[in-house]
């Protein structure tokens, strides 16, 4: 063994670690993988797998469950630890999704069923021989794309970067307009599926009637208007990753159809009587509960708990308020930059209500509150007034003074807007004098 191990470092080659306890397993792989063109050292137990990770450097390791002298989770964890720029795969029994979904979320980077597959096995290999580097300068600034230095964002591009090497199924949360989409389009595009397609399908989108044709496509003839057979999403996702967006709208009558292609990853056309084998990794996200809809049974407990291996949650915007600078700089430079039209400049009043607001709808309200002022700008300087921002729904333990505020605030505004930002104008219409609406829109942080 020590020969062999010596002669495959000299040669170069891409090493894989095996690690089963049946010399059967062990041959079959070891076959496989030379005829890739990759070398192999092959285990027997946990022990010996440990002594060999010592000894020198692999770029993947196969490992099966169960062993003599431990389990594969073990081995793992241990690989996690020690060597955390090697990917792992385990083998499981043949229907042990539980055994799978374990060693996922463990942090193995994929996993293969019993009896073995050797195209599946081919197409593991190759993927996960294909990782980017941790730290490498293109996966950086990927991650730049989620511009903001507050906590909430940095552990977000954190943890895009980690589950980007895995194949395991994300779960991504957050409220509407947080940037879930976009996580998800980083994750693929810092992973080993990067050079594949990337498919995104909004569920709620989808007629029920037509949910299983869309997903899963459909032979010539098998219904009214099937002129011409068609693949589905799972089929133009081959090789890359297939992004469920609303995945809390998809009927449960999908979902059933959803989970066995999840496991069995393989898919029947409608109107086909054979099955195609598909290679998709599952993003999913929703701005709704999904804990909330499965107490509720609106929402396939076995399907929550397979899309849920992993789970990255995006910030609100209330939660990364010092990154609102910094963004809104951003956005206005390229609406400005796409429209022809000079960078504006923001007043101080105008970025701190920027600061201030609650934005329901996230970054992306942000966008359509920077574009709307942009687009009905007369001068070179957004002011507050230009924001037109809307009341805010109130948080929790806000004072009556805010809420009065707000309303004020509010108010006030949309009589400037009614009378052109002419300020006698809007006095005269609320009733007020010029000299108390001052002051008023002085102390609601108006008055530029």
């Amino acid at each position: 063994m020590a020969a062999k191990t010596e002669r495959q470092a000299r040669s170069g080659a891409i090493r894989v670690l095996v690690v089963d306890d049946e010399p059967d397993i062990r041959e079959l792989l070891d076959l496989t993988l030379a005829r890739m063109g990759l070398s192999a050292d092959c285990a027997g137990t946990v022990a010996e797998a440990k002594r060999l990770l010592e000894q020198g450097r692999y770029q993947l390791c196969l490992t099966d469950m169960r062993l003599p002298d431990g389990a594969g989770l073990d081995l793992v964890r241990h690989i996690g630890e020690h060597c955390q720029e090697m990917p792992v795969a385990v083998i499981t029994a043949h229907g042990s999704m539980e055994n799978a979904v374990s060693a996922l979320k463990a942090g193995a980077f994929d996993y293969l069923a019993k009896p073995v597959s050797l195209d599946q096995l081919r197409i593991l290999v190759k993927s996960a021989i294909g990782l980017p580097q941790r730290g490498d300068g293109d996966a950086s600034s990927a991650t730049q794309a989620l511009l903001g230095d507050s906590p909430a964002m940095q552990q977000a591009r954190a943890m895009i970067e980690r589950v980007a090497r895995s194949q395991a199924p994300v779960y991504i949360s957050g409220e509407s307009g947080s940037g879930k989409e976009l996580a998800a389009s980083l994750i693929h595009s810092l992973g080993a599926r990067r050079a594949a397609p990337f498919i995104a399908v909004n569920c709620g989108a989808i007629p029920e009637n037509l949910m299983e044709s869309e997903f899963f496509g459909y032979r010539k003839g098998a219904f009214t208007g099937a002129e011409s057979e068609r693949d589905g999403f799972f089929q133009a996702a081959d090789g890359g990753t297939l992004f469920l967006d609303e995945a809390a709208d998809l009927p449960l009558s999908m979902q059933v159809k959803l989970l066995r292609a999840i496991q069995e990853k393989r898919v029947r056309k409608v109107g086909a009587t054979g099955e195609d084998a598909v290679d998709v990794r599952i993003i999913c996200a929703t701005h709704q509960d999904l804990r909330a809809l499965v107490e509720q049974g609106k929402f396939r407990q076995d399907l929550f708990y397979r899309l849920n291996v992993i789970e990255l949650k995006m910030p609100s915007l209330r939660e990364c308020r010092e990154d609102i600078p910094l963004l809104t700089q951003s956005i206005l430079a390229r609406l400005a930059s796409s429209a022809g039209l000079p960078l504006p400049r923001l007043s101080p009043v105008a970025q701190s209500a920027l600061c201030k607001y609650a934005f329901p709808g996230n970054v992306r309200e942000l966008e359509n509150v920077l574009e709307r002022a942009l687009a009905l700008l007369s001068g070179d300087t957004i002011d507050a007034v230009d924001l037109h921002l809307s009341p805010a729904p109130v948080s929790e333990g806000s004072s009556l003074q805010d809420r009065l505020d707000g309303v004020e605030k509010q108010v006030i505004l949309d009589a400037l807007r009614q009378t052109r930002f002419n300020r006698t104008a809007a006095a005269k219409l609320l009733g007020v004098t010029f000299r108390s609406l001052r002051y008023r829109m002085q102390r609601l942080g108006l008055n530029e």
